[in-house]
């Protein structure tokens, strides 16, 4: 079997790869010691945070919490998932009962407000971090 007629062999380079998907509000998410931050500043106050706590000021430092703020439910047939807010940190501060629930924002979207509402309506206020 020989090559078909018409055939044209690639010549030239291979077109470039795709440049890195931006993300939308212009944060880079980046890897420290094996830890995932949505953005500089979130990894910084972690870092900071995490000097806080070695000096006694908080305890029981979490990250990326899950928060439910509406069960999974069926509408019109089909199955939807829970309503979440993810927070970036909870802690308890020295001489608290309760603990803090704090985001590090830099752009506050309207789907963030909603979820803002509905954890104020649970009795939780967010800590926000700019």
């Amino acid at each position: 079997m020989g090559i078909s007629p018409g055939y044209q062999p690639v010549t030239g380079k291979l077109p470039p790869p795709p440049a890195p998907q931006r993300s939308k509000y212009g944060n880079t998410r980046l890897t420290v010691n094996g830890e995932t931050f949505d953005s500089q500043r979130e990894m910084e106050r972690y870092h900071h945070l995490r000097i806080l706590q070695r000096a006694g000021k908080i305890q029981q430092l979490e990250r990326q919490v899950v928060f439910i703020l509406a069960p999974a439910v069926v509408i019109g047939g089909r199955k939807r998932p829970a309503l979440k807010y993810v927070a970036d940190f909870t802690y308890v501060e020295e001489g608290a009962t309760v603990k803090t629930v704090e985001d590090v924002k830099g752009h506050i979207t309207e789907g963030y407000r909603i979820k803002r509402h509905l954890m104020a309506a649970m009795g939780i206020q967010i800590k926000e971090v700019k």
